[in-house]
């Protein structure tokens, strides 16, 4: 049995208890700060030393150069061929599936002419080299490779630096199979905060990149805020989530099962379940204790139900709406009798999955749109990461003489309302004396 929570938004205090239930805290303790930033230091003092030091210290292995940690491309191709027929049919679909959605993301270059000939436009070009950051050991994470790496090859990034650990030696084929099919560039099997810190400074052997992208642990999280700067990065996030707005009309075993597909990642994931009906809310609880104890990792599900899991009775789907929109998802099912409706009025949440049959977990291996999604409430203000993550604008402005004169005269009086003499007179250099 779960003792998952139920609120009532009629309740005086609804609002703050859900804000607390929301909390989360990302920050790492000092003790994996400290370590964190001795490893950065050290890789970026001593490069491949550092790195095979702490690979074999943490990983335990036991090798004695970085030639020992790149892979063979070939070895990619063999760990294609190697795997399950149809493993290997899943990959490719899904790869072709996300390659689809994300060649509608380009962003392409733009301009426009004055009159007077003065042009302005927008320059579009892709990152040259981007580093990927893929959990190894015992994890199988291939649907990660592929969602961070298709849109950086779709972005038109020349070379795509996989860092994957492999302790005590163990290597996923999956995920090798899935490097191959999204066209990663080189591969180091190497992990923790000594691999972010190698991709960011770049050692003798392992090429700096321009940004990282991918999950990681604590370690390899606060690895990332701390290059943040040097180089770019995708998101520091938190624990998986699932909001699910339900009218009342979906199977109940459905939507249990829709809670556990995000509370089995980890004892922090959140599943929140959001409907006016109660009957129905009493109907999901009953579904998710009967079918529990049916669950591989009910261990971990069941603690993240009793931890941060919520059924929520609202008045109406109006009001259903304002909760999604205050809560920011991850993750939004909307599973109700017309989605297309509701969704325009959802403001806030990383992906919106539409109607009944509409499962999350679609999204996070096949669907077409990206997994790699904004957690802890920041789809207020960012994005799933896409092909634009990976692309970058210049602004255009080559002035003609008549427009370089008229806008001097402008730039002149504003740089002198701001006292910067060398700005105006740089200006006014160009103006027509006629004017």
């Amino acid at each position: 049995m779960t003792d998952i929570k139920q609120l009532n938004s009629k309740d005086s205090d609804f609002w703050n208890q859900l804000e607390g239930l929301l909390a989360w805290e990302s920050v790492a303790d000092d003790s994996v700060q400290n370590t964190v930033k001795e490893i950065l230091t050290n890789v970026r003092r001593r490069g491949d030393a550092a790195v095979v030091e702490y690979t074999n210290r943490f990983d335990r292995m036991q090798v004695e150069g970085m030639a020992a940690l790149e892979l063979d491309m070939a070895r990619l191709q063999q760990a294609l061929n190697n795997i399950p027929t149809e493993q290997r049919e899943a990959l490719e679909t899904a790869a072709s599936r996300l390659r689809s959605y994300h060649d509608h993301q380009k962003m392409k270059s733009w301009s426009y002419t004055e009159d007077d000939g003065t042009l302005l436009g927008q320059q579009v070009t892709p990152l040259d080299r981007v580093g990927l950051y893929v959990p190894g050991g015992k994890a199988t994470y291939p649907s990660s490779v592929l969602m961070n790496a298709i849109p950086a090859h779709v972005a038109g990034v020349d070379e795509i630096i996989m860092v994957v650990p492999t302790p005590d030696g163990e290597v996923n084929e999956l995920v090798l199979a899935a490097a191959h099919i999204a066209g990663v560039s080189r591969v180091f099997t190497i992990g923790g905060a000594q691999a972010v810190a190698a991709l960011a400074f770049g050692t003798e052997t392992i090429p700096q990149v321009d940004k990282i992208v991918g999950p990681g642990n604590i370690y390899v999280a606060a690895a990332k805020s701390m290059v943040f700067g040097k180089v770019g990065i995708d998101m520091i996030a938190g624990p998986s989530e699932i909001l699910v707005i339900c009218d009342g009309q979906t199977d109940p075993d459905w939507i249990a099962m829709d809670l556990f597909s995000q509370a089995e990642h980890d004892e922090d994931a959140q599943s929140i379940l959001v409907s006016p009906d109660a009957e129905f809310l009493t109907k999901v609880q009953a579904s998710i204790d009967r079918l529990l104890p049916t669950m591989e990792r009910k261990d971990i599900i069941t603690a993240s139900l009793n931890a941060r899991g919520v059924l929520v009775q609202v008045a109406d789907m109006d009001e259903a709406i304002e909760v999604a929109n205050y809560i920011a998802p991850e993750h939004l099912e909307l599973s109700v009798e017309d989605p297309q409706i509701m969704a325009e009025k959802i403001r806030h949440a990383g992906a919106i999955f539409m109607g009944r049959y509409t499962a999350e977990a679609l999204g996070d291996y096949c669907a077409g749109p990206n997994h790699v999604l904004p957690t802890s409430r920041t789809a207020r203000f960012s994005s799933p990461l896409g092909v634009y993550d990976f692309q970058k604008r210049s602004s255009l402005i080559m002035c003609s003489a008549e427009g370089a004169s008229k806008l001097g005269q402008t730039a002149s009086v504003l740089a002198r309302g701001e006292s910067l003499t060398a700005h105006a007179r740089s200006a006014e250099y160009r103006i027509k004396e006629s004017n």
